[in-house]
């Protein structure tokens, strides 16, 4: 089964996602398992630029953006099983739940992202998705959270 799973790196991450820096919150995604689940790693450094107000003198990385690069890792996943590279995609958040923060994230950290898709299918619009982040095997968050997939149209 190993052979199966799909990775893609940051060259392939900026063919499906329209986010760019300082947004882009995941740098590779690996294990990608169809629409089932994935791996994503996001490099924390101290040059991003939330980092001068949150907090100074005390770097940590925002709880919202580690959601967001959840969600980010998502959409990779979804990108590669349904083959969206180059089509100008867009996932937008439609709500997120069950949201539980347990350590900070500061520069120097790998955050692990493990995504799984808990509703959705290929050709479905409304997807939700279980995430938990990482770092060193230590929890540092975990949402579950519904986004809307809206995929270019096809001429007709």
């Amino acid at each position: 089964m190993t052979e199966d799973l799909k990775r893609a790196d940051i060259l392939t991450i900026q063919r499906i996602l329209p986010h760019r820096y300082p947004f882009l919150l995941v740098d590779k995604v690996e294990e990608i398992n169809g629409t089932q689940s994935a791996v994503g790693y996001k490099n924390v450094t101290m040059n991003e630029p939330h980092f001068q107000g949150h907090f100074p003198g005390s770097p940590i990385m925002p709880g919202v953006t580690i959601v967001e690069a959840m969600a980010q890792t998502a959409g990779v996943m979804i990108g590669v099983a349904l083959d969206q590279l180059d089509t100008n995609m867009l996932i937008y958040f439609m709500s997120i739940d069950k949201c539980k923060f347990r350590r900070k994230v500061i520069p120097g950290d790998v955050l692990r992202m493990d995504l799984t898709t808990l509703r959705g299918k290929p050709g479905g619009k409304v997807w939700r998705f279980s995430g938990v982040a990482t770092v060193e095997g230590e929890m540092a968050a975990e949402a579950e959270f519904m986004a809307m997939l809206d995929l270019p149209k096809a001429d007709a």
